[in-house]
């Protein structure tokens, strides 16, 4: 059966060589078409269904059904290509504390863990689904995420198999910080390390598609750069993806080992070096800025401008987690990198959807482009425009079909 979705005031679909696009600045790379239309066609229990045609509307072919969306506009659904939604427990009084000047560090994930490791599987699928379908009704249709608050070889499984329930894009955090109950001595941190390197990567790669480190040197509860390096490297040995949490507190290590081994993404990237900068736009890694997190730990914002004028691939994404930025919102992310970061609404667009979806090394999803899947958003308005200007309306819902 094959579908017509007409009506559209306007279309984003990532495509510039699409039939009919706005050729302007304000829409540059985009590919919108206006008062167009989608054929869909496929879709079953077992696949999606995918773009059979796009253009304007009064070109469209017949289809066996169709339905207006009466000049509201689409957008492809966007890709928060970094969360961290497994969790129970909450961290309010941090954040309220550090608002209040207390700066961040890293610490407050021992507290997610605790509360973690005592919630049982019932629970946590629950508040994982949860926070899934809060993020589908914001427009997002694909998302990453990652294990890393439980930090037990059985409590880091059974983070990555209930992510496994929602999404294809799994990524294994064991290196997520030293757990408390290792960080008495040099050598208990060092069997910690052997057992994210060993026992726990062997458990969790089946569940996986990602590894990922949080490289920190100014944290005492992340990993340093060589501590890192030997994480990437197991994870890479066992046959995942590489993923790096890296130069968020200060200038470190993080992004010239990502190119140097090639990860897909590096990720918050708020403090560079002019090398770091030459080393990522010289490369395929992808640097996903996470603006909420610069918003509710008050750091200063990544530069964006700078990474996009030096030809830098740039995504972004929530870090939806319970610690340093409980939203999960992608159109405040998209207004948060237009105002904060020197990103252009175009630019912002891309950036949540296309290069998010370069990010997790996926090419069916990010752009609304025959044999696509039918990934899209409606925005309750007649231009895209509206997701950043019209900041923290909820006017974005990932499209049903």
């Amino acid at each position: 059966m094959s579908m017509l979705i007409t009506g559209i005031g306007e279309l984003v679909t990532n495509d510039e060589t699409v039939d009919g696009a706005v050729d302007d600045p304000l829409h540059a790379r985009l590919g919108v078409i206006r008062d167009a239309a989608v054929v869909l066609g496929g879709g079953s229990e077992d696949s999606a269904p995918t773009v059979e045609w796009v253009g304007p509307a009064d070109r469209a072919p017949a289809a066996d059904w169709s339905v207006s969306l009466e000049g509201r506009a689409v957008v492809p659904g966007f890709v928060d290509s970094h969360s961290h939604l497994v969790f129970d427990g909450d961290r309010s009084a941090e954040f309220a504390a550090r608002m209040s000047g207390t700066p961040y560090d890293g610490g407050g994930i021992a507290a997610t863990v605790e509360a973690t490791r005592a919630a049982d599987r019932p629970r946590l699928r629950e508040l994982l689904q949860q926070r899934v379908s809060e993020m589908r009704s914001q427009g997002t249709t694909t998302v990453e995420v990652k294990s890393g608050y439980g930090l037990t070889v059985e409590d880091e499984v059974t983070a990555l198999r209930l992510a496994r329930e929602v999404t294809p894009e799994v990524t294994y955090l064991g290196a997520h910080v030293v757990p408390p109950e290792a960080r008495g001595s040099a050598a208990e941190r060092a069997a910690y390390l052997d057992l994210v390197c060993g026992e726990m990567l062997q458990a969790c790669a089946p569940h996986a598609r990602w590894i990922d480190v949080f490289c920190e040197p100014a944290s005492p509860h992340a990993f340093d750069g060589e501590e890192s390096r030997r994480v990437l490297e197991a994870g890479r040995d066992a046959g995942l993806g590489l993923r790096v949490h890296g130069n968020q507190l200060g200038q470190g290590p993080g992004v010239q080992l990502a190119v140097e081994l090639g990860a897909a993404s590096v990720d918050h990237c708020t403090f560079l070096t002019t090398a770091d900068v030459e080393a990522l736009a010289g490369s395929d890694t992808v640097a996903t800025l996470l603006p909420g997190v610069e918003f509710s730990t008050r750091q200063p914002y990544p530069d964006a401008r700078r990474l996009l004028d030096a030809g830098v691939q740039v995504a972004i994404a929530t870090d939806c987690n319970p610690g340093t930025c409980y939203s999960s919102s992608m159109p405040l992310m998209i207004a948060l990198a237009v105002r904060e970061m020197g990103m252009t609404p175009a630019e912002a667009l891309r950036a949540a959807t296309l290069t998010a979806a370069t990010s997790l090394r996926r090419t069916d999803i990010g752009r609304i482009a025959v044999g696509m899947r039918a990934d899209m958003a409606l925005v309750d308005a007649p231009s895209w425009l509206h997701i950043p200007y019209r900041v923290g309306v909820p006017l974005v819902r990932a499209l049903e079909v």
